[in-house]
Formats: structure tokens, sequence, C-alpha cells
């Protein structure tokens, strides 16, 4: 759990197949930045494409991407300099994660946190997790 102006927060960082459907979880502290998640989350995987959004726009990461051989489809953000073309075709793609995000608020349980442990809540988001694969 990390400690944030509202109290105390978790992030769940989600990877997902092309079809939508969750593959890899990852829970991190409220004000943890979203790029320290990736590496974890990519770990074992050779994706073809990495979609996401502004958040993730970091040379660091981009340079990632490029060491595991991944397309980053990631737009820029409106400070950079120089903005990074992305395909917009390919990025339209990235709404399967929101969708995805979605079907799991339906359960009551991943969308109010109520667990005190973090290995309770992560456990039954695989649970949640497993339900729409089977779906």
């Amino acid at each position: 759990m990390g400690r944030s102006r509202g109290g105390l927060t978790t992030k769940v960082h989600m990877a997902c197949d092309s079809l939508g459907r969750p593959v890899r979880f990852l829970i991190a502290p409220g004000q943890s930045h979203d790029i320290l998640a990736v590496p974890a989350l990519l770990e074992g995987h050779c994706p073809a494409a990495v979609l996401a959004d502004r958040a993730y726009d970091a040379n660091i990461l981009r340079r990632y991407l490029d060491q595991i051989g991944a397309k980053a489809v990631i737009p820029s953000t409106r400070s950079r300099k120089a903005p990074i073309p992305h395909d917009p075709s390919l990025y339209k793609l990235r709404n399967r994660v929101e969708r995805c995000f979605n079907r799991l608020k339906h359960f009551r349980r991943f969308a109010t946190r109520f667990d005190r442990l973090a290995s309770h809540y992560l456990a039954f988001i695989h649970i949640a997790a497993s339900m729409l694969w089977m779906r």
C-alpha cells in the first residue's frame, strides 16, 4: 500500500493480450510511477508491440522496448519538444485494456478494494481474471 493525499492507495497494473484478455497483474503503491511496472509486466513475454497512454512516454521505456524487440505505440506528451510519431490505427486498439479493466470492475471486491492484504487482493484479481477467460 502506498500513501497519497487520499490515504492509503494501490495501483493495479495489467498486461493484456491482443484480444483484451488479462495476462499478468502487478500491484504497486499508489505513489509509484506507472513506468516502473512495465519491466515486471513484460518479463518473459516477447510482445510485437506495446500500447500505452501518454503517461508511459519516456525515453527510458522506449529504449527498454527496443531492447526486447517490441514496437512502442505511445503518443508523445505535449511537453516533448520533438514529438515521436506513433501508429494511430494500432493505438486505437488500446481501448481493449480499458474495457478489460471495466469488466474487472464489475466484481465488487475488485472495484472497492476491501482486502487489507495485497496478497489477498492479488489472489482475487487472479480469480476474477480467470472468470473473464472462461467467458
